[in-house]
């Protein structure tokens, strides 16, 4: 069930015709039950391995802190079990055939005559992250950060919870949990909570409908035929994916915190204006926040984070980065991703007494618009090499693709309009850099505000927040990618 799809809007109206008149304390069965119906709606069998999930965190939880368990090694070898049993049905389903291919390939290198069969079978949406929700409830639970949820259907609405369910951002249960805990007790619809979650729904739809599913198709036609294509074209399409991942993912959770917040949860930002970050660590403060503060949490820190030295603190750095490649998929070119970015992260560490002192010796002024300019510029290059082995289907089309960039500097096709010859239209063109612009306007509204782009609209005259909404609705139904014939454009964190 896509957001962007008719199912999705006549599953969401429904739930909020009937939220009114469900009794207070069965608003959080309610709410269960609406969270497995849209998760058994891309695969019935599969909400089985969720369930099991949420059965065997919740009883950890119990264990944690029952009078029965007091010594501090019993408490582990229970929180122990727990993440066993999680990640083996995670690496099961997402990593098994990733590991069993690699095995094959060393014994055909050997050539052993053995080989291991591949385990076929659809990844289960969203494993990814409710494994890690569930997995950092149990690790609270045992640091005493929160109170064990006794309730079994409170703790799995906040595992289950369906706006965020298949795509984060992970919640917390020091947030998500505590809230559904007194969901008894709220009003029923709060006016600006509403209009609040409504307009950061729309957002999401402009991102995903009008920006992330245009770009794709720039994308996708000259990712796929990179050998007919020079430095233009692949830089071009390269700053479409910056801009595509961006918008298809910030969408999705957009439309979560705006789905969330009609029935009154605040889920946490997941997103804060990523291509403004000025050094690689501080857009890892700003992409994808839940997933980056989960790893440094539960990861990071435990490994002994920077309370160690310099030497250690590089290669936690490591570890957390190539964790997290290999999280957001199982193959190679994610972990070669993961890997540039913990080569990007601990260069930055070691040079980073070098630049200032070089900086100081130069005399470069650091505290005006084209120092920042230079470092958001050169932080967004690096990002979109990185990007590069994102996107590819493997390490080998990535450096193919790194290789003709270098081979075909076609410096002049910025000037003669092959822009409107990678495999859009040229209004379809106009209307994607357009809509982009859009897009960075409202993002540095937010960097330079320190608003949300629903706090900044009700913030307007009233007026102006009607023309402004309705203009939203207008171009998304005029310029979005949609209609007859066309399949909604799956998110593309879904396969994570």
């Amino acid at each position: 069930m896509l957001f962007n799809s008719l199912k999705f809007a006549a599953f969401f109206f429904a739930l909020i015709a009937l939220y009114p008149i469900i009794p207070r304390k069965a608003r959080v069965l309610y709410l269960l039950v609406a969270s497995l119906i849209f998760y058994m709606s891309w695969n019935v069998k599969y909400v089985l391995l969720m369930i099991v999930s949420i059965l065997i965190t919740y009883v950890c939880g119990l264990l944690l802190e029952s009078e029965i368990v007091t010594k501090q090694g019993t408490k582990k070898i229970i929180i122990a079990i727990g993440f066993m049993i999680n990640l083996l049905i995670l690496a099961l389903f997402k990593y098994y055939n990733f590991f069993i291919e690699n095995i094959n390939k060393i014994f055909e290198i050997l050539t052993v005559p053995v080989f291991v069969e591949r385990f076929d079978v659809l990844l289960p949406v969203g494993i990814s992250f409710y494994t890690f929700q569930a997995l950092g409830y149990i690790i609270d639970v045992y640091r005493k950060e929160v109170k064990v949820e006794k309730n079994l259907i409170r703790y799995a609405l906040f595992v289950s919870f369906f706006p965020q369910l298949v795509a984060g951002p992970i919640e917390r249960s020091k947030n998500l949990l505590c809230q559904v805990q007194v969901l008894p007790d709220r009003k029923v619809f709060v006016y600006n909570d509403m209009v609040s979650g409504f307009i950061l729904m729309l957002w999401g739809y402009f991102m995903k409908m009008v920006v992330a599913d245009r770009a794709a198709l720039l994308v996708n036609n000259v990712y796929t035929e990179y050998m007919q294509f020079g430095f233009f074209g692949l830089s071009i399409a390269t700053f479409c994916f910056a801009v595509q991942i961006y918008c298809d993912f910030a969408s999705y959770s957009m439309i979560a915190t705006g789905a969330a917040k009609i029935f009154g949860f605040k889920l946490m930002e997941n997103f804060n204006t990523p291509y403004f970050a000025y050094s690689v660590s501080d857009f890892w403060r700003r992409w994808h926040i839940s997933l980056s503060t989960w790893f440094r949490d539960y990861l990071y820190i435990p490994l002994g984070g920077n309370r160690v030295s310099a030497f250690r603190n590089n290669i936690n750095t490591i570890i957390v980065f190539v964790v997290s490649g290999l999280w957001h998929g199982a193959s190679l070119h994610f972990v070669v991703w993961g890997s540039i970015w913990a080569f990007f992260m601990v260069i930055s560490n070691i040079t980073k007494p070098i630049r200032k002192k070089a900086v100081q010796i130069i005399g470069i002024k650091t505290d005006c618009f084209s120092y920042g300019l230079w470092q958001c510029l050169s932080t967004f290059s690096l990002t979109c090499f990185a990007w590069i082995f994102f996107r590819a289907i493997s390490v080998k089309h990535a450096l193919g693709i790194i290789k003709r960039m270098f081979a075909e500097r076609d410096i002049w096709s910025f000037f003669d309009g092959a822009i409107y010859r990678l495999g859009l239209e040229r209004q379809e063109i106009n209307i994607l850099f357009f809509s982009i612009t859009v897009v960075f306007l409202v993002d540095l509204i937010r960097y330079k505000k320190n608003m949300t782009v629903d706090v900044f609209i009700l913030k307007q005259n009233i007026i102006f927040q009607w023309v402004l909404t309705i203009a939203m609705v207008i171009y998304i139904l005029i310029f979005g990618v949609y209609g007859f014939g066309f399949d909604p454009q799956q998110f593309i964190y879904f396969q994570f």
